[in-house]
C-alpha cells in the first residue's frame, strides 16, 4: 500500500526545517514503497506514528510484527542504528534491519498503545530504574561505542562553561546561587563522567510493553559516560504527580535504589540537568517544563 503522509506530521516538519523539509516529504511514500520491497515487509493501514523527526509505520514481515521508521536525520539514525546493535534486544526493542545513511529502521513491533506513563509513578520509576541498569553497557576492546556518541565529559564541561551566560541573556530566571551550583557540580561531574554505554531519552513514554519481555525502551539517544545522567528525565516528566518536595525526593530513590545508582551522583546530574533543560526551554518558549525543572531543583538543592 502507499502510504499518507500525516499532516500534523508534515507541519511539525516544515515547522522544524522550513520549505527544505518538503521535497523530503514528498518522497516518503515512495522512498517506503522501496524499504518495503526490500525488506519484504506489509506495510499496514494502521495509522502512522509520529514525534518530531520520525515517521514510524506498522507493518508485517511474514508472521512477524515489526514496524517501519523513517527519520529525517541520518546521522541520528546512525547513531541509534550502532547502540541498538550494541544492546542487541537487552531490555530494548531490537532491530532487524537498517538503511542509516537514509533514516530507515525496521524494528520489532512493541504495543505503542501501552507505556510506562499508564503505570503508577512509583511503580513506573522502579520498572524504569532497572531499565537504566539493563541499558548501561561498559565499552571494551570487544564492545567499542557507536561511532560518534557524544561524551558526558563534553556534555557537562559544555554546561559548566556556558550556563551563566544563558542565564544573563535570559534575564537571571534562575536563583543565581543554583547556578554557580551548577557550574561547579557539571564540571566535577564532567572530570569523572566514566564511558559507559548510556540510553539518555529513558522517559516514560519511551519505555513500551512488549511480549519479549514485560517492558522494553525505544527511540535511544546514546550517550558515553554516567547512566545516572539518565535519571532526571524521569523526574521532570511526571513531577506533577509528585505533590511535594518529599515526594519528589522519594522519587529519585526510587530510581537509584532499583538502577542499583549512585544516589549523590544522581542527585547532581537531577540538578545540572534540571537547570540546563530549564534554561533552554525558557529559550524556545517553553511553558510547561521550566516550572517542572524548577520544582526538582528545589526539592534537591
Amino acid at each position: 500500500m502507499r502510504i499518507v503522509v500525516p499532516p500534523s506530521f508534515v507541519e511539525e516538519r516544515v515547522r522544524l526545517a522550513g520549505p527544505d523539509a518538503h521535497a523530503w516529504l514528498e518522497r516518503l511514500p515512495d522512498f517506503v514503497a522501496e524499504l518495503a520491497r526490500q525488506w519484504a515487509v506489509e506495510v499496514l493501514p494502521d495509522p502512522p506514528r509520529h514525534g518530531a523527526h520520525s515517521l514510524v509505520l506498522a507493518a508485517r514481515r511474514g508472521a512477524q510484527p515489526c514496524v517501519l521508521k523513517v527519520c529525517w536525520d541520518p546521522a541520528s539514525t546512525a547513531m541509534e542504528a550502532d547502540a541498538l546493535r550494541a544492546w542487541d534486544g537487552r531490555g530494548i526493542v531490537r532491530l532487524l534491519a537498517a538503511r542509516p545513511e537514509e533514516g530507515a529502521l525496521l524494528l520489532e513491533r512493541l504495543d505503542a498503545g501501552r507505556s510506562l506513563g499508564d503505570v503508577e509513578l512509583y511503580e513506573a520509576a522502579g520498572i524504569a530504574g532497572g531499565l537504566l541498569r539493563r541499558l548501561t553497557v561498559p565499552r571494551t576492546a570487544d564492545q567499542p561505542l557507536p561511532a560518534g556518541t557524544p561524551r558526558l565529559a563534553d556534555l557537562g564541561a559544555e554546561i559548566a562553561a556556558t550556563v551563566h551566560e544563558r542565564q544573563r541573556r535570559l534575564g537571571f530566571p534562575v536563583p543565581a546561587r543554583w547556578i554557580d551550583r551548577v557550574a561547579t557540580a557539571a564540571r566535577d561531574l564532567a572530570a569523572d563522567a566514566g564511558s559507559d554505554l548510556v540510553h539518555a531519552d529513558l522517559h516514560y513514554g519511551n519505555v513500551l510493553a512488549a511480549e519479549r519481555e514485560p517492558w522494553l525502551a525505544i527511540d535511544p539517544k546514546p550517550v558515553a559516560g554516567d547512566p545516572e545522567f539518565a535519571v532526571p528525565e524521569l523526574m521532570w516528566t511526571r513531577v506533577d504527580e509528585a505533590p511535594d518536595a518529599w515526594a519528589i525526593r522519594e522519587l529519585l530513590g526510587v530510581l537509584t535504589a532499583a538502577g542499583d545508582l549512585d544516589p549523590d551522583r544522581a542527585r547532581a546530574w537531577a540538578i545540572v540537568r534540571a537547570v540546563d533543560y530549564w534554561l533552554w526551554g525558557l529559550g524556545v518558549g517553553l511553558t510547561i517544563d521550566p516550572p517542572r525543572c524548577e520544582r526538582v531543583v528545589a526539592a534537591l538543592v
